[in-house]
């Protein structure tokens, strides 16, 4: 029986698929396979042409080169006594920013960038500080001038005078919401550390830690972090128009609102403090104890211990009282504690400081004074008294 041309087909086709069929499947190359097989084509990855840098990127490479050589870094250095050996070692407590202010070697910074605090509360000031420039090298310094209500201090730098280059001075009364602004500072001790934003607000009031308030700050998005204190913030021209100072309280890190001393209010108040060490207060005639050294002594925590009165001044004349020590230094007499200025509440020493630069005293003040376990109101008289005129004969 002869088969059908369709049957003799399907079997001509079935032994032509047979060496196929007879074959195993196919296997993917294994994973170490792929590994050396790829490995062959490592080369360096050709480079990708960019186009020229924006007038604007330009701009901000240039003035960052010409305003680094006049930001520093600050380190606040305290003696500390071991109590077993009595030997004083001095130890850095604080580091931030500053800048060269102008030709002979004062620098700028925040006065609560040399501050010593322990355990997050300010127990006093340091005199001595090491400013390192941007070339790298690390000089001594001293604090020649405070200012307590605008967290303001000028440092006196023993560097050549050939390797500190003043920063350009700027104005801040005509900025502009949205104006550009670039801030440079060693944040978490990353020196010379550039961000950029631009001006978010004007007219801002902020608080400092001496209970004053600082008008006219500039607010900014550019990025401000602990270690940006005392760096300045410039214009897209690279002129000093703030000094960083302050971030928004309740994160401890940048959220885009960080706040500037306007340079106006620098350049009203830093030739004062290089001229004078402060912002003249009236002569009151007394000197207090410092708050730490309070509370460890006497466990006074508010006011202030009256410690030494000039007999010929408003503070003598009034009666005030200082306390009494032997000769080997122990308390015999308590004096007076300020306990209030003019119906306020006195704090510390720096608080008090700040009261007297913010406002000009009348002719007489009144202190709330605590002596002999009673609050009492002591009234100084300002005025210079009138010299006798001599008599004829």
């Amino acid at each position: 029986m002869n088969p059908s041309p369709r049957r003799l087909l399907s079997v001509l086709a079935t032994l032509a698929a047979w060496p196929l069929m007879a074959q195993s499947p196919a296997q993917p190359p294994s994973e170490e396979a792929t590994i050396q097989r790829f490995r062959a084509h490592a080369a360096p990855r050709a480079v990708a042409k960019r186009p020229p840098l924006s007038a604007e990127e330009r701009n901000t490479i240039q003035r960052f080169k010409e305003t680094k050589p006049s930001v520093v870094y600050v380190s606040a250095i305290a003696p500390v006594q071991d109590l077993r050996t009595r030997d004083i070692t001095k130890i850095p407590t604080g580091t931030g920013t500053g800048f060269v202010w102008d030709e002979w070697g004062h620098v700028v910074t925040n006065h609560h960038v040399i501050t010593v605090e322990d355990q997050g509360k300010r127990i006093g000031d340091v005199n001595e500080v090491e400013v390192t420039l941007a070339d790298g090298k690390t000089y001594k310094g001293r604090v020649i001038g405070t200012s307590f209500a605008y967290d303001i201090s000028v440092l006196q730098v023993f560097a050549p005078l050939s390797a500190m280059r003043p920063i350009p001075i700027g104005r801040s009364s005509d900025l502009q919401v949205g104006q550009s602004v670039s801030a440079i500072g060693n944040p978490f001790g990353l020196d010379h550390t550039l961000t950029r934003g631009v001006i978010s607000a004007l007219g801002r009031e902020i608080g400092t830690g001496y209970n004053t308030h600082i008008l006219n700050v500039i607010q900014t998005d550019a990025a401000v972090n602990p270690g940006n204190s005392g760096g300045p913030l410039l214009d897209s021209a690279g002129r000093l128009v703030g000094m960083n100072t302050a971030i928004a309280a309740a994160t401890g890190a940048s959220v885009g609102i960080g706040f500037a001393i306007p340079v106006d209010t620098l350049n009203r108040v830093v030739p004062l403090l290089i001229a004078k060490g402060r912002l003249e207060p009236p002569r009151m005639g007394f000197e207090t104890m410092g708050s730490y050294e309070a509370q460890q002594i006497f466990g006074i925590t508010h006011g202030l211990v009256v410690k030494v009165v000039d007999p010929d001044s408003p503070a003598g004349r009034a009666g005030l009282r200082a306390l009494e020590v032997d000769a080997s230094g122990r308390v015999k007499t308590m004096g007076d504690i300020l306990l209030g200025y003019q119906g306020r509440q006195i704090e510390n020493e720096g608080q008090f400081m700040a009261m007297l630069e913010l406002e000009s005293p009348a002719d007489e003040v009144i202190f709330d004074v605590l002596r002999d376990g009673r609050v009492i109101k002591v009234k100084l008289n300002l005025k210079a008294p009138k010299k006798k005129e001599p008599t004829s004969i």
